[in-house]
């Protein structure tokens, strides 16, 4: 973002405190000037914003193609902190353990409170963030994803820009037989914030929504999926202006190109469907 330095160096000073081998860090400027950082911190600056996907796809190349370089790569938002020492140690031992494992997704917990969103529970059942568990999906700002992912799927979509990037590219890491995790005990701090707050999200949700559904599921799926999501976004009753930006969105989803499409295999819907989000909501 440019404009929370203080916060950017805590979360970095919280990376530098990690146990075992030093973590490599990358920051990425999207599209704005980076401020004085450390001498092992590595930095990019982009000349303008490209979106969150994109960004984090620069980020990922630093560390050689596809980031092959290493073999896990963290992403942590530039206003979070890790609380404890132990999560990169976390992460190396869960991998490890796993071969299968290819995402990890942390627990978001407000500093002062301590409470996790029910929008940062990554699943249908959310009502115990303490609870962890495979999953679908991951959190963008707080998880960690083996490179291996990314040479086998790719990375997250550039057009994106906002919204819904971290589901296209789980399902497509799933679809290859992958699996997700969401772990409770690595948590990252993260003030409490709406997604609204930003100017474009309405418009972005609906859009990358149609996006999601015409690259990824079979054809059979996607007017389901689409119109599960109309109901819910009605039911949830928008004001006129943010219902009116919903329904451009969901307009330019089906007028312009949503990148190649690759559907998933029909056991792919059977996995979604047992680890309980089946893919049409």
């Amino acid at each position: 973002m440019g404009n929370r330095p203080d916060e950017l160096r805590a979360l970095l000073d919280s990376v530098a405190r990690q146990q075992g081998a030093p973590v490599q860090v990358v920051v990425v400027g999207n599209g704005s000037p980076l401020p004085t950082l450390p001498a092992d911190v590595r930095t990019v600056e982009l000349p303008e914003n490209v979106g969150i996907p994109a960004g984090r796809n620069v980020g990922i190349e630093a560390f050689g193609p596809g980031g092959r370089d290493v073999d896990v790569l963290l992403f942590l938002d530039d206003d979070g902190l890790l609380p404890g020492d132990d999560t990169a140690e976390l992460c190396r031992a869960a991998f490890a353990a796993d071969p299968a494992l290819g995402i990890i997704s942390f627990r978001i917990a407000d500093p002062d409170t301590g409470e996790t969103q029910r929008r940062h529970v990554p699943r249908l059942r959310a009502a115990d963030p303490m609870r962890s568990s495979r999953v679908t999906t991951f959190l963008g700002g707080a998880n960690a994803v083996r490179t291996r992912v990314f040479a086998e799927v790719g990375g997250l979509p550039d057009a994106f820009f906002y919204a819904h990037e971290e589901t296209d590219l789980a399902w497509r890491a799933l679809d290859a037989g992958w699996m997700i995790d969401y772990r409770s005990d690595l948590v990252l701090f993260h003030p409490t914030t709406a997604p609204s707050r930003h100017a474009v999200y309405h418009r972005m949700v609906a859009r990358n929504r149609v996006w999601l559904a015409r690259r990824n599921l079979p054809l059979p799926l996607v007017p389901v999926y689409l119109a599960v999501w109309m109901v819910l976004t009605l039911v949830r009753k928008p004001s006129g202006p943010a219902l009116r930006a919903w329904f451009g969105g969901f307009k330019e989803g089906w007028t312009t190109p949503c990148g190649p499409r690759r559907p998933m295999k029909w056991r792919t819907v059977w996995r979604l469907t047992r680890l309980g989000r089946p893919p049409v909501i």
